[in-house]
């Protein structure tokens, strides 16, 4: 039964992403930041029920954070996310919309790249000099401004079975403007039971990858939000210690032993 709606959702998955693409390049230039979020929020969470997967937060949020991903007065906050699959982004942004930091690649990835990019994506290109320098002052500028900025620190993904060490590079500018960092952790499950089916590692193409979630028998996504790690300088001292102290609140929650 489930490869019998799979072509339905991939013709409703391609429909919607020629939407989002029209949305973003056409609409979200006039758009105040608060705007695009509520819409960009709305969208992940119709693209995930298009895929057949069902979406499931743990934690709660204020009123306005929940529906901007912006809070009027507050400084921005630094979500930290483990990476299992492509799908992770707008898992999260159906949560807490949010301006991710990816690699470069995602960005000439067709369709899913193009709407990325539109939608604000900080990229950082892998080996070039300078590049974490300039993504960091991206960051800190977005910070100031109040959003929600978001980030793999793992650098890479995996099938959620293990947590890799954290890089932490990119938490500099949240420490200098003394604010929170927030662990978020991602589980995907089928009937109850851990699941690879997302999971976008190894050898799996894009195209194999986006298959495998239209064909899961009741996919859910647990996005849960943890307690934010303090990034003042005080309790954690140094950027790896923020970085150590979120992967293990994610690794806690998960329930995946780590060194």
């Amino acid at each position: 039964m489930r490869y019998l709606f799979a072509p339905l959702r991939l013709v409703g998955l391609i429909g919607l992403l020629l939407a989002g693409l029209a949305i973003a390049g056409l609409a979200y230039p006039w758009l105040a930041q608060p705007r695009r979020n509520r819409i960009t929020r709305r969208w992940s969470a119709l693209l995930l029920a298009v895929c057949g997967a069902r979406l499931r937060p743990v934690g709660a949020l204020p009123p306005a954070l929940a529906r901007d991903g912006m809070q009027p007065g507050e400084p921005g906050r630094l979500l930290l996310i483990n990476h299992i699959s492509w799908i992770d982004i707008f898992a999260v942004n159906a949560v807490l919309p949010s301006r991710f930091v990816a690699k470069a690649e995602i960005g000439r990835w067709p369709l899913l790249g193009t709407l990325v990019t539109l939608a604000g994506t900080l990229y950082i290109e892998r080996g070039r000099r300078h590049a974490v320098h300039a993504v960091n002052h991206k960051v800190a500028e977005h910070l100031q401004l109040g959003e929600s900025v978001a980030l793999f620190p793992e650098g890479t993904t995996t099938d959620g079975s293990e947590l890799l060490p954290f890089h932490s590079n990119l938490i500099a500018p949240v420490m200098e403007a003394g604010g929170q960092v927030w662990p978020v952790a991602l589980r995907y499950t089928e009937d109850g039971r851990p699941s690879r089916a997302a999971a976008f590692v190894g050898d799996d193409t894009l195209a194999r990858s986006i298959w495998n979630i239209l064909t899961a028998r009741r996919l859910a996504i647990e996005v849960a939000l943890l307690d934010p790690v303090a990034a003042d300088g005080e309790t954690h001292p140094t950027r790896h210690h923020v970085a150590q102290a979120a992967r293990e609140r994610i690794a806690t929650h998960l329930g995946i032993a780590i060194d």
